[in-house]
């Protein structure tokens, strides 16, 4: 009993330190925040030439020997960090949630606001260490996302209006390793001896419940591939793995073992189930044929084993503005 106190007072201390630790990042991007103002200020009025920024770094050396990160090369990256933001104060707050490593990463791997503001979000609600970050946009999840926003059923957007970018249209496991004749155990048994990468894949508001997760359905029990649980959306979710192209009778399926969770396992203050059927590949007709008389909250998202090639990802962007 008196070790369960002590382990309250781990707690505490585990508290405070996630805390100072927090404000001491909130003070080092202020820091950068306003020098960066400042040499942006002094250059745009032609007060400062190029050539004062080098001056000032080896001032600060000599000066303060102790001081550390505060390079010439630096002091144009807090000049671009403030030029970059300075225009969207909505964004002010998120910046100074993420580490400095992260901000620069998405500085210099970014082309547009609503990428960055996509990134910063991101970064600040999953807690992204550097190289989970790094892994995120080399996937594309940027553009993944928003493509994706377009493959989910009517159903699920009326059940879950808070849904978007919450799923995407297709998830990179370059992680499996998987051989080119795999079957679809490989393929789950791969993701659950990888699961922390597939957390990381799918967000990490996801919690990982059961694989072969059995529901029973009259004198017949049934399993489901992966069940989850997602925290924002409060519910359960499916996951039907496949490791060939998407057929329209996948659903009916899925269908199937939505209406058995959502009868036997959801539980009262939950909200409805979702269901998401992972192809190796799909035709977009077919499925929108598929999903437009689907009256389950469903989606159809493909899945590659190797990282994705970026161009191709940006223009399919590109053309759903077009």
């Amino acid at each position: 009993m008196i070790q369960e106190q002590f382990t309250d007072i781990i707690q505490l201390i585990k508290q405070s330190r996630s805390k100072a630790i927090s404000v001491v990042n909130t003070e080092m991007i202020n820091l950068y925040w306003n020098i960066g103002q400042y040499i942006y200020n002094r250059i745009e009025t032609a007060q400062w030439g190029k050539s004062v920024v080098k001056e000032l770094a080896d001032f600060l050396q000599r000066s303060e020997p102790d001081l550390k990160g505060f390079s010439d090369k630096n002091l144009w990256r807090m000049k671009q960090f403030y030029q970059t933001y300075k225009a969207s104060p909505k964004l002010s707050a998120l910046l100074r949630e993420i580490s400095w490593t992260n901000n620069l990463i998405i500085l210099s791997r970014t082309k547009s606001i609503e990428e960055q503001e996509f990134y910063l979000r991101l970064s600040s609600q999953e807690k992204f260490s550097s190289r989970e970050l790094e892994r995120q946009i080399n996937s594309g999840v940027f553009e993944r996302t928003i493509i994706g926003n377009t493959k989910v059923s009517s159903v699920m957007r009326e059940l879950h209006p808070d849904i978007t970018n919450t799923f995407k249209d297709s998830y990179i496991f370059d992680f499996l390793n998987l051989s080119d004749s795999y079957t679809e155990s490989d393929l789950q048994k791969g993701l659950i001896s990888q699961m922390k990468n597939f957390i990381l894949e799918l967000g990490k508001d996801f919690l990982f419940i059961a694989e072969e997760y059995k529901v029973q359905v009259g004198h017949s029990d049934f399993y489901i591939d992966l069940v989850f649980y997602h925290r924002g959306l409060q519910c359960l979710v499916a996951f039907e793995l496949k490791s060939d192209k998407f057929k329209p009778e996948h659903l009916g399926q899925l269908n199937f073992y939505l209406e058995a969770l959502d009868r036997d396992v959801k539980k009262q203050n939950e909200n409805p189930s979702i269901g998401i059927l992972l192809c190796k590949d799909q035709d977009h007709a077919v499925v929108e044929y598929a999903l437009s008389r689907s009256l389950s909250p469903t989606m159809v998202a493909e899945y590659k084993i190797q990282l994705p090639d970026k161009k191709l990802l940006t223009q399919k962007l590109t053309d759903l503005h077009y």
